[in-house]
């Protein structure tokens, strides 16, 4: 049975989904949050991945998942979050890890199709979940063996451990969000020196 992490006093908000890192792998790495503090799995139940599956524009209905499928989709999630921090910390990657992945890359994955009217794309498989699972494994293999990995920050906000590839040209962006992280860290600065300037006062 799949265990759920989300502590009870969790803010709705910080339960949805995060689609903002450029990259589909990292999308899936960001449905865990807060890595370095209290872990929030977005993740709990196994229709939360099958809603994640929808909102990421992947598929058009939730897959059917099974307990253990979640947890085979939350162990890939970790491999490609482990050997991401391996790469961005120049050490060698676990060969289990390794393994992993490729098993998932190597599975059928997710084929585009036209829609009827020429203009909008669909993507469709035999085994939607798995098919899902091998496409983001794919796309770990890509960016791990790509010049983007050296693109990858995690974002500054403290409570967010969100990893975004930085398309910023001089790459030094340092948050996840500007809207979401970079204002909350903005509030929190200009709170913090008007309590410094009510207390000098």
């Amino acid at each position: 049975m799949a265990t759920n992490t989300t502590p009870a006093d969790t803010n709705p908000v910080d339960l949805t989904f995060r689609f903002d890192s450029g990259r589909l792998c990292l999308n899936v790495v960001a449905s865990v949050g807060g890595r370095s503090k209290e872990r929030l799995e977005r993740w709990p139940e196994p229709e939360d991945l099958g809603r994640w599956c929808v909102e990421s524009g992947l598929l058009e209905e939730a897959p059917s998942v099974t307990s253990s499928e979640l947890v085979a989709a939350r162990a890939l999630r970790e491999a490609i979050y482990r050997l991401v921090q391996a790469a961005r910390e120049e050490r060698q990657a676990a060969h289990e890890d390794i393994s992993l992945l490729n098993e998932w890359a190597a599975r059928a994955s997710l084929v585009p199709e036209l829609a009827p009217n020429g203009r909008h794309l669909f993507w469709r498989a035999e085994a939607p979940l798995q098919a899902v699972l091998a496409s983001v494994a794919r796309d770990a293999v890509d960016l791990m063996a790509g010049e983007l990995i050296g693109r990858i920050r995690e974002c500054a906000e403290d409570s967010c451990s969100v990893l975004f590839i930085d398309a910023s040209r001089p790459g030094k962006r340092r948050w996840c969000s500007m809207n979401r992280c970079g204002n909350r860290v903005k509030k929190q600065a200009f709170r913090k020196r008007q309590r410094a300037a009510e207390a000098s006062t």
